[in-house]
């Protein structure tokens, strides 16, 4: 019979492992002397740590080698158990909090996902803001441990893409012996690229606290924001450029920035199919938006609507979710084609959301095939990428997985319909979920939030924002009866 205890084992690490990060709110509520707040914090520390304590005593005689099951398990544990964790101090710091609204927030900053249902952010207590934008760059450093440790397992396009793409001597490796060591150098540049946002946000003019905030959520690409007007609240060209910069950098693998480093040599970026896509793309989609706007009048200038059109290609295509302005009251194809971007344009091993490019650079290039298979039947075409041919394995899983990214849209589309809500707000609300983009269209668009919805409709956009981290599969897969035979 299968046991859980051995998953539970290496869970009560992980909370332990966790429970520190409230510390970092509680200092910054040390320093506001705060004291109230102080308490509340030094009690999710200790509640957490206990509760790690506790089940590590009750299982640590369990352990053993984890096998790929278990995997899938942690992985679901960690992502449903530790929102909850992270949302008990919210109920006693935000006023009028339902543990509903607050287990949406903490889900939506762990997934990276930007979704807020709290209004008011300018009065909320600053170690609540913190909070909120920490716990994405958290999110950050377990999505792509996810990425090099959890979802190879299942062929979803992780490492074996990573391995297909990356020219040279390397190709044949996992890039370091094991994955331990690859997930500190992917933390080491994650880090390297945190500290040098939060201090071109302070050289651009954020105070401290909010330049640390919004390097969280920028290198995140989480969204959150401590105002509830987002980057409105500045106005400032110099800080949406920032953003614009690290938002496109964020939205790279880091696995090629640690190939860069490990290589010496900026191949990795400029020969990678997927980053060129990445940046025609962006650069074909500012191009577009501006001249869209220009065209419709919404701005006298060019450079106007350049500064708008980039900073918002950017913030929705990486899946971010920042807004200077209400973008939605735009032409109406401008805030349908930020939405479309942000479902495929970050790249694998990013912090972004969404399918990933460079599944819908094997999926154009598949339908191509398939083209040239119908006029020459006989000819010996396969699906390349970066110089070598796709294993038919990972292209029998990339369309798997987009048969379910489909089927799942329309399928929480439809639930949300049901339980009475306009379909502008229905399907903007679920792509922005399930592809962690953050702020949707109509009730939920960048001028509101999620907060309108009823308690039903947040937890079906919760549930929707798991499924989207974890690629679907990682989750999907439990449902599967072969999942728990032996």
């Amino acid at each position: 019979m299968y046991s859980l205890l051995p998953v539970l084992a290496i869970f009560s690490r992980i909370l332990l492992a966790f429970s520190p990060a409230f510390l970092v709110p509680l200092v910054w509520a040390w320093f506001q002397d705060a004291q109230q707040q102080v308490i509340i914090w030094a009690l999710g520390f200790g509640f957490t740590a206990a509760s790690g304590l506790v089940i590590w005593q009750l299982t640590r005689q369990y352990r053993r080698e984890l096998m790929p099951k278990d995997g899938f398990l942690l992985v679901n544990l960690v992502w449903l158990l530790m929102p909850a964790y992270a949302a008990a101090p919210l109920m006693f710091t935000v006023p009028d909090i339902t543990w509903t609204k607050a287990y949406f927030e903490s889900m939506s900053a762990l997934t990276a996902t930007g979704s807020t249902a709290l209004s008011g952010l300018d009065a909320l207590p600053l170690s609540v803001n913190i909070w909120r934008c920490f716990l994405q760059l958290l999110g950050g450093l377990g999505i792509m441990l996810l990425v090099v440790a959890v979802l190879p397992l299942l062929g979803l396009g992780g490492v074996q893409l990573y391995r297909a793409e990356t020219p040279g001597p390397m190709k044949d490796t996992k890039f370091t012996p094991r994955i331990a060591e690859t997930a500190r150098g992917l933390w080491g540049v994650y880090v390297l690229f945190s500290v040098a946002c939060m201090l071109a946000y302070r050289w651009a003019g954020m105070s401290w606290a909010d330049a640390f905030m919004h390097m969280c959520s920028t290198m995140g690409l989480g969204g959150f924001s401590s105002h509830d007007a987002s980057f409105g609240f500045w106005n400032s060209p110099q800080i949406e450029a920032v953003s614009t910069v690290f938002m496109a950098l964020a939205g790279v693998s880091f696995m090629r920035y640690f190939i860069v480093l490990r290589s010496r040599s900026l191949k990795p970026l400029t020969g990678d199919r997927e980053i060129r896509t990445y940046v025609s793309v962006l650069l074909a989609s500012i191009t577009l938006v501006t001249v869209l706007l220009m065209g419709h009048g919404v701005y006298g200038t060019w450079l106007e609507a350049l500064r708008s059109s980039a900073f918002h290609v950017v913030s929705l295509a990486t899946t971010t979710g920042y807004a200077s302005t209400n973008y939605a009251a735009w032409p109406v194809f401008a805030p349908v084609l930020l939405m479309f971007l942000g479902c495929f344009v970050s790249c694998a091993g990013s912090t972004g959301g969404g399918i990933k490019l460079v599944r819908m650079v094997l999926l154009i290039k598949q339908a191509r095939r398939e083209l040239v298979r119908i006029i020459h039947p006989r000819v010996v075409n396969p699906v390349t990428l970066g110089g070598a041919v796709m294993p038919l394995p990972v292209m029998t899983a990339v369309l798997g997985y987009m048969l379910i990214y489909g089927a799942t849209t329309m399928g929480f589309t439809m639930l949300m319909l049901f339980t009475g809500v306009d379909i502008v707000t229905a399907f903007s609300a679920v792509v922005a979920t399930v592809n962690n983009i953050g702020p949707g269209l109509g009730e939920v668009g960048p001028a509101s939030n999620f907060g309108v919805l009823t308690d039903v409709q947040i937890w079906v956009l919760t549930f929707a924002m798991l499924l989207g981290r974890l690629e679907l599969l990682t989750v999907l897969v439990l449902f599967t009866g072969h999942f728990w035979r032996k």
